[in-house]
């Protein structure tokens, strides 16, 4: 069994050397990591400061194939001199992954800031336009590879293989720029709909851990969009979210559609308890997972938690575990009397 999984592990990691497969660490929760998935989100909710964390670990069966941590902070700045109903938002983000039990270890520092712009006298029509700034380090451990050429009779692993990184560790460093644009609107300032597209590594970095040759990052394009409305006009404590993505890099392709349903379980709209309840669908070429979400609001705490059910041909090895994910925002809220402005929720 143990070579079996170390097999799986270098199936896994030979994404990373062909230019045709490879593609960035991923959210099923993607409305709540608004940093990773479009920079013009930097600073766009009601509130004086955003804090955000989220971890997945996606097909643990196969050695913890894919662990991925994000923390980011964002908030408005320069409030006084814009006007009421514009947002120029700076943000912070640090994100790491690990691949097969950190054989390869991606970290990345981003720099983000957006400006929204009202278009209308109510404030409920905004369009953005947001740019990020992307640090990466990439750390291949070639000491815990093992390769086909080492493997003997007896199922056990001879001496390193002289294969790609020689048995050692390999580094790789560069920068990166992404950019996106957003509109968010609502008609009458309970219901939101927002559409946005983002495209990160305009700049096509090189990655190469071999020395010999290199390949360059293709760009990711993503396309993302939702819409949130109270089930009835006279009472807006029970709320439908929809949400979508579609997201293309190279030859590798993800879409994700759902939609939630939430209560406030307190009937107190000055400080509510939110329930939510609900479920998304990942496509990538054939259905991949159902997912379902529950989550809830706490004073100024959003808590998501998700978990990838694997429906795919991928199921046999991952013995159909597919990936928990855990969300955590914190929003401190605003106490200069600004009325609140419609933003995206999922």
């Amino acid at each position: 069994m143990k070579n079996v999984v170390g097999i799986l592990i270098l199936a896994l990691l030979s994404s990373f050397w062909n230019p045709a497969w490879s593609q960035d660490p991923a959210f099923s929760q993607f409305f709540a990591s608004p940093l990773t998935l479009n920079p013009a989100l930097t600073g766009k909710f009601n509130g004086v400061v955003r804090v955000a964390g989220n971890y997945r670990n996606q097909w643990p069966s196969i050695n913890n194939a894919f662990i991925t941590s994000t923390v980011s902070v964002d908030g408005g700045i320069l409030k006084s001199k814009l006007p009421e109903t514009d947002v120029w938002g700076l943000g912070l983000m640090a994100m790491t992954d690990k691949t097969a039990n950190g054989i390869l270890s991606s970290n990345y520092i981003s720099l983000s800031t957006a400006y929204h712009k009202n278009i209308d006298e109510n404030g409920w029509q905004q369009i953005g336009i947001g740019f990020q700034g992307t640090y990466a380090n990439k750390r291949l451990d070639g000491t815990k590879l093992n390769f086909e050429d080492e493997l003997d009779q007896q199922g056990g692993w001879t001496i390193p293989s002289q294969e790609v990184i020689d048995g050692h560790q390999v580094n790789i460093n560069y920068f990166d720029m992404n950019v996106g644009v957003l509109y968010n609107g609502s008609s009458n300032g309970e219901n939101n709909f927002y559409f946005g597209a983002s495209a990160y590594h305009i700049t096509r970095p090189k990655e190469s851990f071999t020395g010999n040759g290199y390949y360059i990052l293709h760009p990711r394009i993503t396309f993302h969009g939702g819409y949130s409305f109270p089930l009835s006009s006279s009472n807006t404590t029970n709320y439908l979210h929809f949400s979508g993505l579609f997201s293309k890099q190279a030859n590798a392709t993800d879409a994700m559609l759902g939609g939630a349903w939430s209560v406030n379980a307190n009937n107190n709209d000055a400080n509510p308890i939110n329930v939510y309840l609900g479920s998304w669908v990942r496509f990538s070429n054939l259905t991949d997972a159902i997912i379902p979400y529950v989550g809830l609001d706490v004073g100024s705490f959003t808590f998501g938690l998700s978990y990838d059910v694997n429906v795919s041909s991928l199921k046999t090895a991952s013995q159909s575990q597919g990936g928990i994910e855990i969300s955590l925002i914190y929003i401190k809220k605003p106490s200069d009397g600004r009325r609140p402005i419609p933003c995206p929720k999922f």
